[in-house]
């Protein structure tokens, strides 16, 4: 989420050597070799209703569900995840009241609690999505198997008094 990115979201550039299809480089072969469809979306869209529909979804034990949902939404059907009709699509599939979640974001009941982790994640360092945090190592964007289990391997070398486990 940018503040700055307006609500209607803004066009997205191709990447060098993507297509309309897949999306290139390792993300494109690991997405490919995992089962997982990434097309590249035609427009980066304001993520905060998303990220608020999202926490309706958490305190409706439904985190998981509509996360997985919503993944498939953005990168396999090219939706905009920036609106509300398509968060409260999302919501029906995952058996979330879809009512509900969509007057909930546009009322803004999550607004604030979004915005307060946004500013905490900010503070922390985290600048995209996503971010991973193992020990003291912060990494964002997607990373190949190898940089994870190379971070888990070195925070288990370390002995415990050293850890850092934020």
């Amino acid at each position: 989420m940018r503040p700055d990115t307006p609500k209607e979201g803004k066009e997205r550039a191709p990447r060098p050597g993507e297509t309309p299809d897949a999306l290139s480089g390792p993300v494109g072969t690991q997405a490919g070799e995992s089962g997982l469809t990434m097309r590249p979306p035609k427009i980066t869209p304001n993520t905060l209703y998303s990220l608020e529909a999202t926490e309706y979804a958490q305190q409706h034990g439904k985190f998981i569900e509509y996360h997985h949902e919503a993944y498939k939404a953005y990168w396999a059907d090219g939706e905009d995840l920036g609106d509300i009709e398509v968060l409260g699509r999302i919501a029906t599939a995952v058996d979330l009241d879809a009512a509900e979640l969509m007057e909930h974001v546009k009322t803004g009941v999550y607004s604030e609690t979004v915005m307060d982790q946004y500013q905490q994640a900010l503070q922390y360092g985290i600048r995209g999505i996503p971010t991973f945090v193992v020990g003291n190592l912060l990494f964002t964007g997607a990373q190949p198997y190898d940089v994870f289990k190379s971070a888990i391997e070195k925070i288990l070398t370390q002995e415990p008094e050293t850890r850092d486990t934020a």
